[in-house]
């Protein structure tokens, strides 16, 4: 479904019952909601109600051109969430969804019952300005994600995942290669400009932090960081795990997460 706001279009899915508590996602750059299939059964089983938000020029939802800060991300969220009359969220986000989540809760706390951030940072990662202006390089010249599929997915999915589950790692694969130029771009700028590590401190949000023990792009030191900064934060590590541990070891991911979830319910 699509939704309308400051003249943009964004696609979102709300399932589970009217009155129940809401758990919002937000998805990794280069993909879309779709990458929470796996958390849907165990929470509308436990009664929640989940909406999935596609990004900017990710998913359903339009491209808007030139660069995106995470701030305007965050602030897309708080939109999403007016129109939908949606008060007050769990929210969960991963990779830039992830530092989505610190935005909103830096900006808009009253909105959140708790924070769930997987597999991130607390701002632009150290040392990767030459690897995001590559990767750019490399979309403006051939007018397509296509030309960073192969080397994302090795990022995200260990070895075996391929072997285990072809014909996800396939979709997942394809969601990449379709997300629009503008959409990959205006975030990637997001992602080199953004710095809320000093501003941890004051979020009073109930924290938890994710991450698969080998992520190698937003790896366990840096997302242990968040957790020690943020008053309260808990750190849990997925074993044999890299980007997308919520899709390569459903089963650990979803136990913490309901078991965050009902802990702050």
């Amino acid at each position: 479904m699509l939704l309308s706001f400051d003249n943009r279009r964004i696609y979102f899915d709300l399932a589970g019952p009217q009155n129940a508590p809401v758990v919002c996602f937000t998805h990794s750059l280069n993909a879309d909601g779709g990458m929470w299939v796996e958390q849907l059964v165990p929470l509308l089983g436990a009664g929640y109600r989940v909406l999935r938000l596609d990004m900017r020029g990710h998913g359903g939802s339009a491209p808007v051109e030139g660069d995106y800060t995470m701030d305007g991300l965050a602030a897309d969220v708080k939109g999403a969430l007016d129109v939908l009359a949606i008060r007050k969220v769990h929210f969960i986000g991963l990779s830039i969804g992830g530092m989505i989540g610190q935005g909103c809760a830096l900006a808009y706390p009253d909105h959140l019952l708790s924070l769930t951030l997987c597999d991130t940072q607390p701002g632009t990662p150290p040392g990767s300005a030459g690897a995001w202006d590559e990767r750019k390089a490399a979309v403006r010249k051939s007018g397509t994600l296509a030309v960073l599929a192969d080397g994302t997915m090795e990022r995200w999915f260990t070895t075996e995942f391929r072997g285990v589950n072809p014909t996800r790692w396939r979709e997942i694969r394809d969601t990449i290669s379709n997300t629009t130029p503008a959409g990959f771009l205006g975030c990637a700028a997001a992602i080199q400009t953004f710095d809320y590590e000093a501003r941890l401190p004051t979020i009073r949000t109930p924290t938890l932090v994710i991450c698969g023990d080998e992520d190698p792009g937003t790896p366990p030191d840096r997302n242990k960081l968040i957790a020690s900064r943020i008053p309260g934060g808990r750190y849990e590590g997925i074993a044999n795990a890299r980007h997308l541990p919520n899709v390569e070891r459903p089963e650990q991911f979803n136990r913490i997460m309901m078991n965050w979830l009902t802990a702050n319910r």
